[in-house]
């Protein structure tokens, strides 16, 4: 009897070692890192874009990032995830997942996430993984809102983030991340978001800022922000939940996680300061809007390489990050003449670009042994990263383009030259943000 018993003891402890199990210190920091990046979008972003618009359209702003929150939350689990990292049979499967995990069935409470791309020893909950990309999946979208502020319908920008988020945000995150997506296979690397997020969610902001059109009152140059210390709120806590963004895709608490906790904050701090030297240049004034401007660029352009870059590939990445997107809002905008409200193109969608092609001459083996780049010797990820850029300019571009018309012909899109000129707080939520109290 003892001795049966000791044997099935000796058979279970050696079945109990073959099956993954859980890190408790990663699933740790997992959890926290998904609240990090919750934070960016409320109230990070939320009060960075609500700061920069007039004091009568705040409210909107901020309803605008709950809803996306709220709505795309529920859409994530219905079908999102499954969408995105699920599989598929035959010649879908590498453009989109199926919907084996819809409503999450199936996933229990101990299963180990398989997906383990950047740290194959992460081991943490699959349940933990699909709130953390879950938080990614929300901000993307939210992201878009900078090109279109100040005059978009609410019933319209609901319905256009929600087609956009099954259409456009779920096939490019599978083609990135998946197991079996066809970018990922070929060879091209996206750390944290660059393209999946920033370049993808930039490249719709162009389109939609372009259709919808400009605002009555803007004559080519950057409207007053009615409240710079909401911004400046804003960068912080944007910032600060960058850290979860960036070293929480290391998926684990390690050296790649520390990497890109260091290159995340150095490339934030020295593209604000680059971009503050180029407003006291250039403008003959350091302004409080540049530096925190400069910030998030340096946020968005380090994201796709901050676990394959040291920090003299982040200083170079960072400076690039400040020139390139100064020059785009300064410059470019104005001489083109298009309403990107809040520069979600010319910071997001350009340093998310700028980020993932210096990916592909920074990557460094002394990060990840696995990846270089062109200035290490591998020049073919260069050219790979440029055409998953390319793929997911036009991808994003013509589908935002078909999902727009869509919904203009559904709900509509644009506000009206009197729900504009009274502000969308009152016209939209019937709410003011600033009231006088006699």
């Amino acid at each position: 009897m003892i001795l049966s018993v000791m044997t099935a003891g000796a058979q279970g402890t050696a079945v109990a070692s073959t099956v993954p199990h859980i890190d408790f210190g990663n699933t740790a920091w997992m959890l926290v890192a998904t609240a990090l990046v919750m934070l960016m979008t409320i109230p990070g972003l939320a009060l960075f874009y609500g700061g920069l618009v007039r004091r009568k359209n705040v409210l909107n702003i901020l309803m605008q990032c709950l809803i996306a929150t709220s709505v795309i939350s529920i859409e994530w689990v219905v079908c999102g995830y499954s969408m995105t990292f699920g599989s598929s049979k035959g010649i879908l499967a590498p453009f989109i997942g199926g919907f084996d995990w819809a409503f999450l069935k199936g996933i229990k409470i101990n299963d180990v996430s398989p997906y383990f791309i950047s740290q194959p020893t992460a081991r943490i909950p699959h349940l933990l993984y699909v709130m953390y990309q879950c938080m990614f999946a929300v901000i993307t979208p939210a992201l878009i809102i900078g090109a279109f502020a100040e005059r978009i319908k609410f019933k319209g920008y609901l319905l256009f983030i929600i087609l956009w988020s099954l259409f456009v945000y779920n096939p490019v995150a599978h083609w990135m991340w998946s197991s079996d997506g066809w970018l990922l296979k070929m060879g091209a690397v996206d750390f944290a978001g660059g393209i999946v997020v920033h370049v993808n969610a930039g490249i719709a902001a162009l389109i939609t800022a372009v259709m919808l059109g400009k605002r009555k009152d803007y004559r080519n140059h950057a409207i007053p922000p009615h409240n710079i210390p909401f911004v400046v709120i804003g960068t912080a806590l944007l910032w600060f939940g960058w850290f979860g963004f960036n070293a929480g895709s290391a998926l684990a608490a390690d050296g790649l996680s520390a990497n890109a906790f260091l290159v995340t904050h150095l490339a934030a701090a020295t593209a604000a300061f680059t971009w503050v030297m180029l407003d006291w240049i250039i403008g003959k004034k350091p302004t409080v809007v540049g530096i925190c401007t400069g910030a998030v660029a340096g946020l968005a352009t380090i994201t796709p390489a901050a676990g394959f870059v040291d920090v003299a590939g982040t200083l170079f990445i960072s400076v690039a990050s400040s020139l390139v997107c100064f020059f785009m809002v300064a410059i470019v905008k104005p001489r083109l003449g298009y309403d990107d409200s809040l520069d979600a193109f010319g910071v997001h969608g350009i340093g998310g670009l700028l980020g993932s092609l210096a990916t592909g001459l920074l990557a460094t083996p002394v990060i990840q042994a696995a990846y270089s780049g062109a200035f290490y010797g591998n020049h073919k990820l260069f050219w790979t990263q440029l055409f998953a850029v390319f793929v997911t300019v036009v991808y994003s571009g013509v589908i935002t383009f078909v999902l727009f018309k869509i919904v203009e012909k559904t709900v509509g899109v644009r506000a009206n030259t009197k729900q504009e000129a009274m502000g969308l707080d009152e016209t939209m939520h019937s709410e003011n943000a600033y009231t006088d109290i006699d």
